[in-house]
């Protein structure tokens, strides 16, 4: 288990105090009528749950006290909000606002500058799944949140997919024993290599021309992202029906862009 613990600056891990259910009620009745140092309490009793979600965040690029300091930000802040009267247990409530807290961190110290538009939009739409969680207990679907947010599910995909941790071209991506795979193995190079234009446009001219539904399934598929299961599920058919019109769909647009 070692390999799992979690080394913050100045605080000695191992003996982090858990806080019964019992504890925990009295100090939140306590803090809710005025106690600050039932508050300090609260937050000491809890700080094994931020240590618990820094495990899953093994990012080299940020210091782990850094993300520490921000993850005890979003345990504060559900404290602050946490309701009795729901019936929930903290940590429910209080880990999608850590993990949210962390990942705004981390995305707003990376080096790639995403546009104001796109991040606020990313930012709604996280908060809506973190708040959704919450309150159902499972993820939205991507047709739940745009419906919610008023905005197509090309959208959700685009703004989230912009504020994803922009992978190495050194990150391995294969190794069977032998020589490693590296991301930059894969990748084309393109410098002398001219745009194929007239293959663009042939390709949107074939989307025309194809059925409807065999066009809306490589739209979801190979534009928004979404898996053969998810397609099948919204549209009320079997994967292996969405496969057919899928492997349908490619033949056809190959055939008309020859």
């Amino acid at each position: 288990m070692a390999k799992y613990k979690v080394d913050i600056t100045g605080i000695n891990t191992n003996n982090l105090k858990v806080l019964s259910k019992e504890e925990m009620t009295a100090l939140f009745i306590r803090y809710q009528n005025g106690d600050l140092d039932a508050k300090e309490a609260l937050i000491s009793g809890n700080l094994k749950l931020v240590l618990s979600i820094l495990r899953s965040f093994n990012n080299k690029n940020f210091n782990l006290d850094d993300l520490f300091q921000v993850g005890v930000i979003g345990l504060i802040k559900a404290i602050d909000n946490f309701d009795l009267s729901y019936g929930l247990k903290l940590s429910t409530y209080a880990v999608p606002l850590i993990i949210g807290e962390i990942k705004r961190y981390i995305r707003d110290n990376t080096a790639i500058r995403i546009s104001r538009s796109i991040k606020d939009l990313a930012y709604q739409i996280i908060k809506f799944k973190d708040e959704y969680v919450v309150n159902h207990g499972c993820e939205p679907t991507s047709a739940i949140i745009a419906e919610a947010l008023d905005i197509n599910e090309y959208q959700i995909a685009y703004a989230l997919d912009a504020m994803k941790d922009p992978a190495s071209l050194f990150e391995p991506i294969y190794n069977d024993g032998g020589d490693t795979i590296y991301l930059f193995d894969q990748i084309a190079d393109n410098k002398d290599q001219a745009t194929d234009k007239d293959m663009l446009i042939s390709l949107r001219k074939a989307l025309l021309k194809i059925k409807e539904r065999e066009k809306d399934i490589l739209v979801k598929r190979f534009i928004i992202g979404k898996t053969q299961m998810e397609i099948a599920t919204e549209l009320n058919i079997s994967q292996a029906q969405v496969s057919r019109l899928e492997k349908s769909a490619i033949t056809h647009v190959r055939r008309l862009i020859k």
